[in-house]
């Protein structure tokens, strides 16, 4: 019977294929049913031959309860965005100038707008999928994912024993049409677009209900050790492996080309069924993505051609002032309510004095509002034909709307600030959301609401007071179970683990993000040394400037400041680095600057630029008169290679760097 069992999950699997990744079935929908009823049967009959990946699965009924929270392998990173020609040449000229070469080919796909998911297999078998979250984690919907039906189980061909391949879970047109009609037959409100239907559908708890929603899943990046040498051949192997890759995609030698495929798109795209904003440019060379690596935030080997975006036009009613934590004072925009894009647009942000002033709005005017990337909706301009005869230029406000402060505006910046930073309570509150982010201090059971609830009860002013909340103070407050107390006050404890660098981020000291509070962590390793170093000594510091450093001078010489730290301190949060991490640093390579180009066999690049840094080394990311070594492996460009000759930068193998650092 196993084998029978077998042999149905095979057929199934291979007419879910011909049906929702080919678009050619080969049998009838009644013959389908009755094949997938039959192996129902088996399985229920013969449960010790259960398999996770069995087709049955496509058709749900199991509830999830929740959704772990999964760290993704391979980060997740987002996409920068270009509008214009020149904005593409631009980032190729910064690609050339990188490379050393001028050799470069380009991958041209979609921007398909729907949830990102990773998908990692083993053995050709689906092993999980997660959301994209912050990019560092996301969720596990693995269960809801193996109801969508183009998603395959079982792979074919010669695929890797291991790897990710990424895409966007995304609701066809006519799927969404459809859920919409059923919805409104029902007495029920319809969904706005599809985009964000898919990315809720994903949450749902029955599985049976993510499997009626129609779903479809287009894949376009494999990550992992494949040994694939270009994204336009992988595309070819990921189609061949079994998955649902679109057939759009152009492999370009040129930027000119690259817009010619945009331009084509820009017109057709409204004729395909799905929803598209844009074209992802890629730099097609797998060895040439590693050599141009990543940003904070984004791989500088792809771009997002954003296509322009929907307009419209609605009264600006009223204008509105909102206080971040930093006291910066952002202009709101209140509109009369207009659908742009699938999304009924009530607000959007007018950035600064400077912005309204360039803009000559006014109350009451006729505005333009677009969405920005289609995702921010902004204004771009005013229909000056409908303006009334008595509409005023606006005022921009002199005092802050939350504690009557009067604002700054420092010399050279956009921004009005609030100054008063430990009495204003947005301010406050924004200092204490921070810390407890996740990129920060991490502190679970807690989030923003809970926070502007601890404040206005009085049991909060800082973050330091965090430390002294217990079960009884929090049991008053309304909504609040015993068991949601004690989670809180368990989270805070365990937040006291959490490594210096972060506990620095966290602190939340102006231009000091993530990646700069790592590197004055491991510069510094003490709380005590930061606090004592003067402007000129930060600035010595790798990728620390005058703006930098002053803000932390700054920071430290204010006396509340240092009396937060030294509560923190008392309440054993971790103010040093600890002496694992800093197990393998030196300061052999201090004062070095290096460039690592090409292909190597004993690191992987990665490795190879933790290891400079690691060594107290500063990696560059082009050679100049600064640089003094550059790593040279396989395939490094024939340009880069003359222009070391020509500023006389000596070239070492990774074995001579490696005997540099033993």
């Amino acid at each position: 019977m196993k084998e029978k069992i077998q042999q149905l999950r095979e057929e199934l699997n291979e007419h879910n294929y011909n049906y929702y990744v080919l678009d050619n079935p080969t049998i009838s929908d009644y013959e389908f049913d009755q094949k997938l009823k039959e192996l129902q049967a088996l399985e229920q009959a013969y449960p010790e031959f259960y398999d996770e990946n069995s087709p049955t699965v496509r058709v749900g009924g199991s509830v999830t309860k929740s959704f772990p929270t999964v760290i993704h392998e391979y980060r997740m990173y987002s996409l920068d965005n270009s509008y214009s020609k020149e904005d593409l040449e631009e980032w190729e000229q910064r690609i050339i100038k990188t490379l050393g070469s001028d050799q470069i080919n380009f991958t041209c796909e979609l921007k398909y707008d729907g949830a990102s998911i990773d998908l990692l297999y083993e053995n050709g078998k689906l092993k999980q999928a997660t959301t994209r979250g912050d990019g560092i984690q996301g969720d596990d919907i693995t269960a809801n994912v193996r109801t969508i039906r183009s998603v395959p189980l079982q792979l074919k061909g010669d695929y890797p024993e291991r790897f990710y391949i990424r895409g966007e879970i995304v609701m066809p047109k006519k799927a969404f049409e459809s859920l919409n009609k059923e919805r409104t037959a029902a007495g029920e409100d319809p969904f706005m677009n599809p985009r964000n239907t898919a990315s809720g559908s994903l949450k749902l708890q029955d599985t049976a209900e993510v499997a009626k929603r129609g779903l479809d899943c287009l894949l376009y990046f494999l990550v992992g050790n494949t040994g694939i040498k270009s994204q336009f051949e992988s595309l070819e192997k990921a189609r061949e492996w079994g998955f649902k890759v679109p057939n759009i995609s152009k492999l370009c030698h040129s930027t000119a080309e690259v817009m010619d495929f945009i331009n084509e798109w820009d017109t057709k795209r409204h004729t395909l069924p799905y929803e598209t904003d844009g074209v992802v440019v890629k730099v097609d060379s797998i060895a040439q993505q590693e050599e141009l690596g990543y940003t904070s935030k984004s791989p500088r080997w792809a771009m997002a051609y954003k296509f322009k975006a929907e307009q419209v036009d609605t009264v600006l009613e009223s204008i509105s002032y909102q206080v971040g934590r930093t006291g910066a004072i952002t202009p709101v925009a209140n509109l009369k309510p207009v659908l742009l894009a699938g999304t009924v647009v009530k607000r959007a942000s007018l950035h600064n004095a400077d912005q309204i002033e360039k803009l000559d709005i006014r109350i009451g005017d006729s505005v333009y509002v677009e969405k920005g990337g289609e995702i921010i909706p902004k204004i771009v301009g005013v229909n000056l034909d409908k303006r009334e005869a008595d509409a005023q230029p606006v005022k921009y406000i002199t005092h802050c709307p939350e504690c009557g402060t009067e604002l700054v505006r420092n010399e050279g910046e956009a921004q009005h600030y609030c100054p008063n930073a430990y009495g204003c309570p947005p301010q406050i509150t924004g200092k204490i959301q921070h810390f407890i982010s996740r990129k920060a201090m991490d502190i679970e059971g807690l989030g923003e609401e809970t926070v502007e609830q601890l404040f206005r009860a009085g049991i909060i002013h800082t973050y330091a007071d965090l430390y002294e909340v217990t079960v009884e103070k929090l049991l008053p407050l309304e909504r609040m179970a015993q068991k949601s107390a004690e989670n809180i006050v368990k989270g805070i404890q365990k937040s006291k683990e959490i490594p210096f660098e972060r506990v620095l981020f966290a602190l939340g000291i102006r231009y000091v993000g993530e990646t700069v509070a790592k590197k004055l962590a491991r510069h510094y390793k003490t709380i005590e040394a930061l606090e004592n170093a003067t402007i000129e000594q930060l600035v010595e510091v790798d990728e620390i400037g005058n703006q930098i450093a002053s803000s932390i001078v700054n920071f430290f010489a204010d006396d509340y400041n240092r009396q937060l730290i030294d509560r923190l301190k008392g309440y054993g949060l971790q103010f040093s680095i600890n002496e694992q991490a800093t197990e393998g640093q030196t300061d052999t390579l201090k004062g070095l600057t290096f460039v690592v180009s090409g292909v190597f066999h004993l690191y992987s690049r990665e490795e190879l630029k933790a290891l400079i840094e690691q060594h107290g080394g500063k990696v560059g990311s082009s050679i100049s008169s600064k640089t003094n070594y550059v790593i040279v492996g396989d395939n490094m460009g024939p340009s880069k290679k003359e222009k070391a000759e020509q500023l006389g930068v000596k070239m070492i193998s990774e074995e001579e760097f490696n005997a540099m650092i033993l």
